[in-house]
């Protein structure tokens, strides 16, 4: 390996939601934080667990509670006309007219 060309490799540690706390080695520098590891992980524990990733659960809960449950119909927006740009053309050359033809 060449010198001085890459990252420093440390010992990081790394928290998740659920309090579990475990050491790696990165080159990021600082602490990692997660919402999901292997300890809370449904795949690995074997429990069903609803995950809230920013307030989703939450919202859709609140959503469901207004409408007791009932399924509600939103009407489409009209659609609004685009406004179309107008081109402006220039008018034709007026022909000259020859003494002749008057």
């Amino acid at each position: 390996m060449k010198d001085k060309i890459h990252p420093d490799y440390k010992p990081v540690k790394v928290i998740c939601t659920c309090g579990n706390t475990f050491e790696v080695r990165s080159t990021m520098g600082t602490d990692i934080r997660l919402e999901i590891c292997s300890a809370c992980h449904p795949f690995f524990t074997g429990k069903q667990k609803l995950i809230d990733s920013v307030g989703s659960l939450s919202k859709f809960e609140k959503r469901y509670k207004k409408t007791a449950g009932q399924t509600v119909r939103v009407k489409p927006k009209k659609a609004m006309k685009k406004k179309t740009a107008v081109k402006k053309t220039k008018p034709a050359p007026k022909k000259k007219i020859s003494p002749d033809e008057e």
